[in-house]
């Protein structure tokens, strides 16, 4: 179910404004905490013996809550941000999502009514990575040079509390 991997973006400023990161969007709604959480380990209930053995360092969700949620919350807020940027769907290169479950990618893009060929999925070889899903995607897709300068990228992630957001970005590498 999870794999391990690291992930980072380089971000750098640029004088061609027509590249890059485009616009965000990112919603925080606490009313999922109990739905998708760690019971234990922060500052609420640090780490302890007790903790440990009772098993309370273990990720917990109500997985039907969390598709649900995972897979409106990425469609809508990816759907949004297209269309404020004036864009269609068939403006998007690809669409890169947090790779937590085939099924939510799939669920997503089919409400986006993207075709398949456009969304990257990686989950398949490695698992859910976390929070280097998305970075991970991205390097994999430049590497396999399917991006050139100028495709549009849509990025979307849903994640504990819940979380969720989406990143519109104009490639910017050759």
């Amino acid at each position: 179910m999870f794999g391990d991997a690291a992930g980072a973006v380089l971000l750098e400023s640029s004088d061609k404004n027509d590249l890059g990161i485009k616009d965000f969007i990112l919603h925080l709604d606490g009313s999922g905490a109990e739905y998708l959480k760690i019971h234990a380990g922060g500052s609420l209930h640090p780490a302890s013996r007790q903790t440990v053995d009772q098993k309370q360092h273990y990720i917990y969700q109500d997985g039907k809550t969390v598709f649900k949620y995972a897979v409106i919350g990425m469609a809508e807020v990816s759907a949004k941000i297209i269309e404020r940027n004036k864009l269609t769907n068939t403006d998007i290169t690809f669409f890169i999502p947090h790779q937590a479950n085939f099924r939510i990618i799939d669920a997503a893009a089919k409400k986006m009514g993207l075709d398949p060929d456009r969304v990257v999925i990686n989950i398949n070889k490695y698992g859910n990575t976390t929070a280097a899903t998305i970075p991970l995607a991205l390097s994999e897709t430049y590497r396999d040079n399917k991006l050139k300068k100028g495709d549009w990228v849509v990025t979307a992630a849903f994640g504990a509390g819940f979380t969720w957001g989406s990143v519109l970005l104009r490639w910017a590498i050759d």
